[in-house]
């Protein structure tokens, strides 16, 4: 049977301290402990979709190392498809430096190992799942060529395929690729970067700007942290705008992979067939849950466990 999702993704390990503010440059402090788990956006976000109900496959390349193997047991503990990972002898798996502050925001630094060498040839391989795929999703921490061959053979199938991509971190995008999104799920400051705006430049005058720019995007969903997310998409001729506000949940315990659950729980309700405007509320409170449990994936939700608390607060 198809899977519904594919990511063609990043993975790597996390290694989290958690400090009592950000370093200044040539400063060391004492963290209040140590946690290694599981990350890499992509992966991330695969998880979070998989975790939705949706039938989800990854495409990656990892290291023949205990970090790899790690991931492989992972992603089939969560039911996702792994044939199409790549182990590459003798190379490392990918590592993140996170550093958590006391009020729950973080910095992230990655090294991205055996994830650097996934390119086009692998993508080609791998044509019957992309093209059968309802989402095929990636972000900016996969190779440039490697988005690119998975958009174009998901655009090229019969069945019209939503490719949507996560543009982070933050770098820039060629014409070719960017003509190949549906989607894109930036947060505020990537999105400012993609257009060359500043934090004084208007964020709905930035965002009708790339939705001008790129007439065959369909969807721009801008993530906003605790204020939610802005949806701009076209309904015919006209770009609607609607903004989806932030749902208060129990406690934040820190805020590592919000975004990516953001995307994951996007790429699910879009190929359980929902709309614009649902799909984005959806995903929105998936973020939201995903902030009450510690590291990447200890807080991503369920599809049950985001419909209650969309039926909850309304």
């Amino acid at each position: 049977m198809p899977s519904q999702v594919v990511c063609v993704a990043s993975w790597n390990t996390d290694l989290t301290i958690r400090i009592p503010r950000p370093l200044r440059k040539g400063e060391t402090l004492l963290g209040s402990g140590f946690e290694q788990g599981p990350g890499g956006k992509g992966s991330n976000a695969t998880i979070a979709c998989a975790r939705q109900g949706v039938s989800t496959a990854i495409v990656a390349r990892i290291g023949d190392d205990d970090f790899g193997r790690n991931g492989l047991s992972l992603w089939a503990s969560e039911g996702i498809d792994t044939t199409a990972v790549v182990v590459a002898p003798g190379e490392r798996s990918g590592v993140a430096q996170i550093l958590i502050y006391d009020d729950g925001d973080n910095s992230i630094a990655v090294a991205p190992g055996a994830g650097a060498g996934l390119h086009a040839r692998h993508l080609v391989d791998r044509r019957d799942l992309l093209q059968s795929a309802s989402v095929v999703m990636a972000s900016n921490e996969v190779p440039e060529s490697a988005r690119l061959q998975a958009f174009e053979l998901a655009k090229a199938s019969p069945q019209g395929v939503i490719t949507l991509l996560n543009p982070a971190p933050a770098q820039a995008l060629s014409a070719e690729l960017l003509a190949c999104c549906d989607v894109l799920t930036p947060n505020e400051h990537e999105l400012r970067a993609m257009m060359g705006a500043s934090d004084a430049d208007d964020l709905h005058e930035v965002a009708a700007r790339i939705m001008q720019s790129l007439p065959a995007l369909k969807a721009l969903v801008v993530t906003l942290g605790a204020k939610g997310c802005g949806l701009w998409h076209r309904e015919g001729p006209q770009l609607q705008c609607t903004h989806i506000p932030g749902l208060a949940v129990a406690h934040i315990e820190d805020t590592v992979g919000a975004g990516d659950t953001f995307t994951g729980a996007l790429a699910a309700a879009l190929a359980k067939g929902m709309g614009w405007v649902a799909s984005a509320r959806h995903a929105n409170a998936a973020a939201a849950l995903s902030v009450t449990g510690r590291g990447a994936i200890g807080g991503m939700p369920t599809w049950a466990q985001t419909q209650a608390l969309l039926a909850q607060q309304g």
